[in-house]
């Protein structure tokens, strides 16, 4: 649900403080506030955003403005579905790769007997 535009944009009073203090090009700038809006003024900076684990740094780009931070650090990470045709998949990858190896290595030792 959007926010009232009586109350306008969310946006961290922290955060907007150390983002009026620094230049645009030096360093990241680390937060938890993932909610806060992302300001016109906060383009060209690089904020740490922190993901529950570590801080993902997310530069700042004008196509960005009036997003949330907290959309550009995924707090989980998709390994990928699995299942029986998941493992077809990548055996035959693995063999294709083989296979590549020993052509490459095959025309290695061909190249080197001439």
């Amino acid at each position: 649900m959007s926010r009232s535009v009586k109350k306008g944009p969310y946006v961290d009073e922290k955060l907007m403080k150390k983002v009026s203090t620094r230049k645009s090009g030096a360093g990241t700038i680390k937060t938890w506030a993932r909610a806060s809006q992302i300001a016109p003024e906060f383009v060209g900076y690089t904020f740490g955003v922190h993901n529950g684990k570590s801080h993902e740094e997310v530069f700042v780009t004008e196509d960005m403005v009036g997003h949330r931070l907290g959309e550009f650090a995924p707090t989980t990470k998709f390994i990928r579905h699995g299942g029986k045709m998941q493992k077809e998949i990548e055996m035959a990858k693995q063999q294709s790769e083989i296979a590549a190896a020993q052509a490459a290595k095959a025309t290695g030792d061909t190249a080197k007997k001439k």
